[in-house]
């Protein structure tokens, strides 16, 4: 098959190549590679470097520099945008943003699967659409980036493209927040390592229509060694039970990272 058009993948990319023999390599995988290596060999080069050169020219030591600029982005970005998490916290959304079930939607909305260059047996099974194929290209794709205009244009796509959508989408009102799932488990921890006793999540009462409930939520907490209960350290509103017990234990962080022996309840967190 021929080199494809780039010009339309250079402008969702926002870049356009000085160099566009990079993001052809970036396209091109292994498969492909060999196969114009085992023509070439039936009309030998003079100079053998040349076929060595041609068995390099695939995409699969980009992968690896790719995976580190995307790496070193997300979690600079990370880094500055929620400076309160913990490291585990970081580290799970870092996880998340870049996996290759993340990638492989963000290679199919770009369409990259009709870009690469494929040898014939992996043409015939289906290259195009598989997810490890396009997690590879793009890996490689923000390689050809960095090589050819540095740390920011790489740093510009990864940030309109896979991060920022991404995590507009995780603290969205609509839906389960994935960084809200680290709440309750934060909770957790933090009293664990104080040595207090695990929190109870109480419905304080349910209010709207059925299809569209509204939960309260409180976080109650208790003494070290067998106290009583201080009260309500923490109330919240959700959509769903799962919700508001995540906002809650939000903000009874919030609170206990302020005043570690809480007395007195906080106010309210709604969800609009």
């Amino acid at each position: 098959m021929s080199a494809p058009d780039i010009s339309r993948l250079e402008a969702a990319l926002a870049h356009r190549f000085r160099r566009p023999e990079l993001l052809q390599q970036a396209l091109t995988h292994s498969s492909h590679a060999h196969e114009a290596l085992n023509s070439a060999s039936s009309h030998p080069e003079p100079d053998p470097s040349a076929a060595q050169l041609e068995a390099r020219n695939d995409n699969e030591l980009m992968e690896f520099l790719g995976d580190a600029v995307l790496g070193f982005v997300t979690s600079q970005t990370l880094f500055r945008r929620f400076p309160n998490f913990r490291e585990g916290q970081l580290s799970k959304l870092r996880a998340h943003l870049v996996s290759a079930r993340h990638l492989a939607r963000v290679a199919q909305s770009l369409g990259l699967g009709g870009y690469l260059l494929l040898g014939r047996g992996e043409e015939k099974s289906g290259g195009r659409d598989k997810a490890t194929l396009l997690v590879d290209a793009l890996e490689a794709v923000l390689a050809a980036l960095y090589l050819d205009g540095g740390l920011e244009p790489a740093e510009k796509f990864i940030l309109n493209a896979i991060v920022g959508p991404e995590l507009a989408r995780l603290t969205q009102d609509d839906g389960e927040g994935f960084l809200e799932t680290d709440y309750k488990s934060a909770l957790q921890e933090w009293l664990q390592a104080a040595g207090r006793p695990q929190p109870d999540y109480v419905v304080a009462r349910e209010t709207g229509p059925d299809h569209r409930k509204i939960f309260t939520v409180e976080v109650q907490l208790r003494q070290p060694n067998g106290g009583s209960l201080p009260g309500t350290v923490a109330r919240a509103d959700g959509s769903s039970k799962k919700r508001a017990e995540q906002l809650a234990a939000r903000r009874a962080l919030e609170f206990l990272r302020t005043a570690p022996a809480p007395s007195a309840p906080i106010e309210d967190e709604k969800m609009k």
